[in-house]
Order: C-alpha cells, then sequence, then structure tokens
C-alpha cells in the first residue's frame, strides 16, 4: 500500500500569487508616480503662464507726468485663456494704492517677492485661486514708486488636467497589472518545469531501475538529485546484500536440513519396533515440509527482490524447459511419471533464473499431485506475440479453486490431502509471469482429471 502524500499549497499559485502581489504594488506606485507628478507639470505649467502674463503687464509700465501709466497688453491675458475657459483676475498696485484691477484680490506686499516671481494659492471669490506677483520699480518725478503686478486664475484647468492623466494612468497602470499577472503564471509554469520534468523521469523509470539520475537540472534543483541519487544508491547496495543473504540463508538452511531428514532415514531403516518407525516417518514428513516451506519462502523473497531487479537477456525457452526437467527427473522416476515434450525452439528477453524458478516450480507441482504411472505433458507454442509454457498433468485437479485463490500465498486447493506442499509454487510463478509482462493461465485437463497450468510471455 503506497503511502499518501499531504500536499500543503501550490508552488505554483504560490510564486503566481507572489508575483502578482508584487505587480500590483508596482502598478499602484507607477499610477501614484505618474498622478504626482502630472498635477506637478500641470501646476508647473499654469505658474509658468501666469508668470509670463504677469511679467508682460509689468514691462508695459511707465511713468507720465509723475503718474504711473499702464495699458494691459491682450497676450497677458490670451495665453491665459489658452490653458481652459478659467477666470482671470489681476491687480496691480503702486505704493500700495490699486491702480487697476481688482481691489479685493488678495496680494502680498512683503519682501518674498523682491527681484522675481512670487506665487500663492488662496480662496477668492469661492474658488481656490493660483496667483503670480511681480514687482517692478518705476521712477516718476524722481521718485522711485514700488508696483506690483498679481494675476489669478482658477484652478479648475489644472484639477481637470491632472484627473485626465490620472485617470489614464490608472488604466495603463491596470493593463500593466493584468499582463505582469498573466506573465507571473507563465513565469511560474516555465520556472517549474525541471520539477516537472524530473517528476516524468521518476514516473517513467521501471521498480528495478535504480541507475543514477544524468540529467541537466537548475542550480536550485541540483541538491535534490544528488540527495535522490545518494539514496537510490543506498537503496540498490541494501538490496544486493538482502539478496546475497536470501541466498546464503536458502543454502545454510537447507543443508541442514536435508542432514536431519537423511539421518532420520539412516534410523528408520534401522529399527525394528513399528512405534518407532511411524516416529520417524512422522520426523521425516516433518523435516519434509519443513524443508520445502523454507526453501520455497527463500525462493519467494528471492523472486521478489529480483523482480525489483529484473534483468532483460537473451532467453531459450526450450533449453531453459530442458534444464528444468533434467533436474526434476529423478523425481518423477520415482513414481515412474512420463514426462513427455513437445519443445520448439523460442526466444525471449527476461530473466532466466526467475523463469527457471516459476517453471520448476509449475513442474514440481505437476510431479508432486499427480499419481503413479501417469503422464505428464510440456508443451512449448508461438502463440503470434506471445511464447506459451502449457504443462498438463493427470492428477487431482484444483477442486473447484480459481487461479485468484491458488496464486495466493500458502493457498492451497481443498484436495491436497496428504501432500506436502508450502501454497507458495503458484504464486512464485504468478509473480515472475506477472514481473515479465504475461500471465498464468489454469485450465481442466481435457481427457480426464487433472490441470493444465500455462504461462504467456511476450516474445522478444
Amino acid at each position: 500500500m503506497s503511502a499518501t502524500v499531504r500536499t500543503r499549497g501550490s508552488i505554483s499559485r504560490r510564486l503566481t500569487l507572489q508575483l502578482a502581489v508584487i505587480a500590483a504594488f508596482l502598478a499602484l506606485l507607477s499610477w501614484g508616480m505618474v498622478r504626482s507628478f502630472s498635477q506637478q507639470a500641470a501646476e508647473q505649467t499654469q505658474d509658468n503662464i501666469l508668470a509670463a502674463s504677469a511679467t508682460a503687464i509689468a514691462e508695459e509700465l511707465r511713468s507720465e507726468a509723475g503718474r504711473i501709466r499702464l495699458e494691459i497688453p491682450y497676450a497677458a491675458f490670451s495665453m491665459l485663456g489658452a490653458i481652459n475657459e478659467e477666470r482671470v483676475f489681476y491687480r496691480v498696485l503702486s505704493d500700495g494704492e490699486t491702480l487697476t484691477g481688482y481691489d479685493d484680490l488678495p496680494v502680498e506686499q512683503g519682501a518674498r517677492i523682491n527681484g522675481g516671481v512670487a506665487f500663492d494659492t488662496l480662496s477668492y471669490r469661492g474658488d481656490d485661486v493660483r496667483v503670480a506677483m511681480v514687482q517692478r520699480t518705476v521712477f516718476a518725478s524722481e521718485r522711485a514708486v514700488r508696483v506690483i503686478v498679481a494675476v489669478a486664475q482658477t484652478r479648475n484647468a489644472v484639477d481637470a488636467i491632472s484627473a485626465r492623466i490620472s485617470r489614464a494612468a490608472a488604466l495603463v497602470s491596470l493593463a500593466f497589472f493584468v499582463l505582469a499577472a498573466v506573465l507571473s503564471f507563465w513565469a511560474a509554469r516555465v520556472s517549474l518545469q525541471p520539477l516537472t520534468a524530473i517528476t516524468q523521469i521518476v514516473s517513467r523509470r521501471g521498480a528495478s531501475d535504480l541507475k543514477p539520475f544524468e540529467t541537466t537540472a537548475p542550480q536550485e534543483i541540483a541538491p535534490l538529485l544528488t540527495a535522490l541519487n545518494r539514496f537510490m544508491e543506498r537503496l540498490s547496495s541494501s538490496l544486493d546484500r538482502s539478496e546475497d543473504f536470501i541466498a546464503e540463508a536458502a543454502h545454510r538452511v537447507r543443508t541442514p536440513l536435508t542432514t536431519v531428514r537423511t539421518q532420520a532415514e539412516i534410523a528408520l531403516h534401522s529399527v525394528t519396533r513399528s512405534e518407532n518407525k511411524e516416529i520417524l516417518r512422522r520426523v521425516i514428513r516433518a523435516v519434509d515440509e519443513s524443508s520445502r516451506s523454507a526453501g520455497q519462502l527463500l525462493d519467494h523473497a528471492m523472486v521478489s527482490f529480483r523482480t525489483d531487479k529484473l534483468t532483460h537477456s537473451d532467453v531459450d525457452l526450450a533449453e531453459l524447459l530442458g534444464d528444468v526437467i533434467n533436474t526434476l527427473r529423478p523425481t518423477a522416476d520415482m513414481k515412474d511419471i512420463r514426462i513427455r515434450t513437445e519443445l520448439p525452439s523460442l526466444w525471449i528477453k527476461g530473466d532466466a533464473i526467475l523463469l527457471q524458478n516459476a517453471l520448476h516450480n509449475v513442474l514440481d507441482n505437476a510431479i508432486k499431485y499427480s499419481p503413479a504411472e501417469s503422464t505428464i505433458t510440456i508443451t512449448l507454442e508461438n502463440r503470434g506475440a506471445q511464447a506459451g509454457i502449457r504443462v498438463c498433468d493427470q492428477g487431482r485437479g484444483v477442486d473447484g479453486a480459481d487461479i485468484a485463490t491458488l496464486t495466493q500465498r500458502f493457498r492451497r486447493g481443498g484436495n491436497v490431502g496428504n501432500v506436502v506442499g508450502s501454497g507458495l509454487g503458484l504464486t512464485i510463478a504468478n509473480e515472475v509471469v506477472h514481473a515479465h509482462g504475461g500471465r498464468l493461465e489454469m485450465t481442466g485437463a481435457q481427457d480426464g482429471p487433472g490441470i493444465c497450468v500455462t504461462l504467456l510471455l511476450s516474445l522478444r
């Protein structure tokens, strides 16, 4: 059962959100800066025009017969009208007295405007107005007269211009934010593509493929790949040690059990009392059961480990079957069982050790459950894209049990009687066949009692 991986958020969504927040901040900052600059630019434009208008009026000041005269030039107010339909006010003071213009227009007469243009913002007749003040000295009757020219204009045009620019800046900032959000999503996906590629590489690997990853990766992901490679190296080493241990354990378990059985058989032939013979027979049977169970448990463990590290070499099934038959023929001869074969040459890609183990278990079962003086038929046939290995006996059958039950560990048919077995033979064969991408089939014999076990394997 695979462990459930608990997830917490998404790197892609988190990165996209962070980039979008940054884009929103930059958009707001950009809008604020444009709004501020537009306000300053509009005010500066108005100040420049007011200063030019006041200067133009001041340049028309003159003295006649000891009095200050002034003719307001048309250009002084026409340039103010160019901004917008604004209200314009002016006032000219000579020694503190209004020479012309609006008497109630506030004008500063301090030293702040000496030598230049002074600006002020004030409320006049219910509107905010911007005032530009220029001071000139005019000589009349050998007397220096201090003249102040003040020109004021309402600020509606400046506010309207600033509002239009702010709206345009807001639309541009919004468009920038939307574009930045889309690009942030794209950038997050592209940035995480190396992780996706590594995930696909890992998912495509077989269970036994523990080779190190040999691929280029960004600097941030390189430590992850290094850690994975080291982990797989340790895992491969652990599996190798486990396989060596299983092989050693199989040897060390079978050898003493064989010795015990041999000694028990010698003792059986040397005793005379019937009760002692029965005890020794039970000992021999128990040793046989223990030896077979231990051997098949170790074989099953070996099969489990090797299926995780499956090798694929060219295997001649006819030759492999011949070796298995020769190994088990003495056992069959003890029961006068005849093995009939039909073995054309067929080659597959697979693990020869695992396939030999599977065939050994299937044929051993057939011999074990067949009656004396019967026949076992082994057929190797080409079934298109598959090779079929069919082993048919004339034994007891499976007593209605199905393949799903008999291929489970330690499960045996209901009619096995006193036949020694562990319930692992078909389990091992089924796992080996599935590891090679094939399947195991069981059917009843066509011409009498017995069962046919077929191993279907893909041809190379």
